[in-house]
Order: C-alpha cells, then structure tokens, then sequence
C-alpha cells in the first residue's frame, strides 16, 4: 500500500498479542481509495469511517497482528499519542527506561522492522538542556558570567576566548550557535517561526 503524498496519524490505539485497534486520522484528497487499500490487506479485520471532512477522515481500522504497535506492547512501551506516519515511517516519542528501551530495540528487530534513534533526552531536563551542547553551555556560561552580555560589555570576545583557552574564532562560532539556537527557538516559542 504505497500512499506517500498521505499523512496518518495515530491518534489513539490499544494493542495485545493478536489484535489491536487502533483510530486514525487520515489527510488524503482521495480517502475512498486508501480506505479499500486499507481492508484489501489480509490482516484486517475491521475498517469503519467514523468521520469524513474535506480532506480529513478518521477511521477504525481493527488488526489481527498489529505491526507497528505489538513490538511496544511486548516491551511495555507506552507510547506518546497521536503519532504520525507518512512515507511508511512512523516517528514516535517515549518515554521509557533504558532496558525497555533496548527490549524495545530487540522486540523491532526480531519483527523486522528498521528503526533509527534520534535524540535521548533525560527526564526532567528544561529546554534549555534540550537547546545547546554541554560545550555551548560552558562557553556561554562563561561569557555571561565574565560580562560579555552586559550592555556595555564589561569584557571583549578576546577576553572570553582567553579565559576559556580558545582561539577568538572558535569562541566566536561557538557563541553564535548558542545565540542561533536560543533565537530560533524563541522564534518558534513565541511567533511560531521556524
């Protein structure tokens, strides 16, 4: 089933050993031909279109082996809902311990299905954890605290770059990524700019 220009979501599903049901959300111009796509497969049971406006529909779709989903449910891995799925690749956000983690890994493998690990981030970390490297946040830490941010400046680039035994450049570049990073997301905080 090759629909690449569609975007599912999975807004919410519930998986066991041999079932799992799950409700999509589907954006398609044309969701008449991905529904009979949908129960054209061999391992559905059930397909009911509760809702359909415009280009958005949300749909019941029941499994008797649920793919994506059996190998969280082996490693008792809650996963965050919804989640998309576009191009045949669904991008998940869990929130786990290291071994289930890896049970996870394993229970995906043994299923044949790829998967890539993009970020790890620890609970109870800010944003600001999330926003720079622990070497930004050393330099920066040290420009602030030197007083480079202050206006006027109570130290130059030279003097932070001396003090933290850098080169001017490369203290340069690294305090432009900070203030890259710390502006961009602002931007996207609070106008919604990417």
């Amino acid at each position: 089933m090759a629909h690449d220009a569609t975007k599912f979501e999975v807004v919410t599903a519930l998986a066991g050993e041999d079932a799992g049901i799950a409700l999509l959300r589907i954006e398609s111009d044309d969701p008449l031909t991905i529904l009979t796509d949908i129960r054209g497969q061999s391992d559905i049971l059930d397909v009911d279109l509760l809702w359909n406006r415009a280009s958005t529909s949300l749909v019941q779709v029941e499994t008797e082996s649920p793919p994506l989903l059996l190998p969280l449910w082996q490693a008792g891995v809650p996963v965050e809902m919804p989640f998309s799925v576009r191009d045949g690749t669904a991008i998940w956000e869990l929130t786990t311990s290291s071994d289930r983690l890896s049970d996870l890994g394993e229970h995906l493998d043994e299923a044949g299905i790829e998967c890539e690990l993009q970020s790890v981030v620890e609970i109870g970390s800010s944003e600001a954890d999330r926003l720079l490297t622990p070497r930004q946040r050393q330099v920066l830490t040290v420009a602030i605290e030197a007083g480079y941010y202050t206006v006027p400046r109570e130290v130059t680039l030279t003097e932070v770059a001396e003090e933290l035994g850098v080169s001017k450049s490369t203290c340069s570049e690294i305090l432009h990524r900070c203030e890259s990073n710390i502006v961009t997301w602002f931007a996207a905080e609070e106008f919604g700019q990417p």
